[in-house]
């Protein structure tokens, strides 16, 4: 695939990024466009031992970096999510974009923005902290391995949300979601006494609509099962930077998105 080729491909995903990052599509689409110009005149630009989105991306970040727009993304007329974007420090708000939005590694992320993988973890986890001051909501973990449970609970706790139970089996699931109706719920698939954590997730938001995360060491049985809508998916074992974007992204975007509909309906 020729250099050209590889630009187009990863294009649309690289303006969804701009315009996330920037706060519209037209100030997105000046910084590509600031990129596909310096790409043309230096076409080396692009490194060719890297993978090549990630070059682009790191091409993207370094143009953005050099542009006096960069520290204060434009206001967005009624978009809260956009608006709760723009709310978060530049530094922070590109690393909770590309591991949350892009679904870019640590690794990656790290390469992007020329940081070290622990630095790109302590912005995720501050763009969470700084999100969840507007979001912060309760949480359910059904999780059956103590310890993994416990870095859970921690790490959610991190970011400014609050645990209201730890669920091992299907029963307590139930028994504790309808006590304290939590706002996200962090799910294992296969439980202690053999239940299914997908199974009682399903039961319960036949009753009430929750964003739902699992993480799992047997993803294909999300993949093949009756997947409950909204859910995301985490695989074991996880990186902490990733749990951390995707509790975020759960309720950043998935709020926004349940108030589009609610708006779209009445």
């Amino acid at each position: 695939m020729s250099s050209a080729q590889s630009v187009g491909q990863h294009l649309p995903y690289l303006r969804r990024y701009a315009r996330a990052l920037t706060g519209s599509q037209s100030s997105g689409d000046a910084y590509v466009a600031a990129t596909l110009e310096a790409l043309i005149k230096e076409p080396n630009l692009l490194e060719t031992n890297e993978k090549p989105r990630v070059s682009l991306f790191r091409l993207f970040t370094s143009i953005w970096s050099s542009m006096p727009l960069n520290g204060t993304p434009e206001p967005v007329g009624g978009l809260a999510a956009e608006r709760r974007l723009g709310n978060l420090t530049p530094r922070a708000r590109q690393a909770f974009l590309l591991v949350s939005l892009e679904g870019f590694s640590e690794q990656d992320a790290a390469h992007i923005l020329g940081l070290d993988v622990q630095a790109v973890r302590g912005l995720v986890e501050q763009a969470g902290r700084e999100l969840a001051d507007e979001i912060a909501t309760d949480v359910l973990i059904i999780e059956d391995e103590t310890f993994i449970a416990l870095d859970l609970e921690g790490l959610v706790e991190t970011l400014g949300h609050k645990v209201v139970g730890i669920a091992r089996t299907h029963t307590e699931a139930i028994s504790l979601a309808k006590t304290k109706r939590p706002g996200l719920i962090l799910a294992d698939i296969q439980l202690a006494d053999g239940s299914s954590g997908l199974d009682a997730v399903n039961e319960l938001l036949a009753t009430f609509e929750v964003p739902v995360i699992f993480i799992t060491a047997y993803p294909e049985r999300f993949l093949t099962g009756q997947r409950p809508e909204p859910a995301f998916l985490i695989a074991k074992p996880f990186q902490p930077a990733t749990v951390s974007a995707v509790v975020s992204q759960a309720l950043f975007f998935e709020r926004n998105a349940s108030r589009s509909q609610r708006r779209a309906s009445a």
